[in-house]
């Protein structure tokens, strides 16, 4: 059975970011990026245990194709996405993100 997905807002917000950036490099780019990011979240709920436990219970999943990780949580058959960030950004700016 897949779990529950809830995104935090910022999570959210950060997906927006990044596909706004996308889609001004390129018509289309931020359309793939969407797609690639569906794909990693249905992933994650579908094997919500799949992805290893990098920091107190937290996991991080990668986004095929483009440089940008999930950091989610998984506890009472739901999955938490608490941030979208691009791999390149200082770690501590995550790690605040996390409860």
């Amino acid at each position: 059975m897949a779990a529950k997905l809830v995104l935090a807002p910022e999570a959210m917000a950060d997906v927006e970011d990044a596909y706004n950036w996308y889609e001004a490099q390129r018509v289309g780019l931020g359309e793939d990026f969407l797609g690639r990011v569906e794909a990693c979240l249905q992933a994650i709920v579908r094997a919500p245990e799949m992805h290893a436990v990098i920091q107190f219970g937290y996991r991080r999943a990668l986004v095929r194709r483009f440089p940008y990780a999930v950091f989610h949580e998984f506890a009472d058959d739901t999955v938490t996405v608490y941030c979208v960030f691009h791999t390149s950004k200082d770690p501590e700016k995550w790690r605040r993100r996390l409860p």
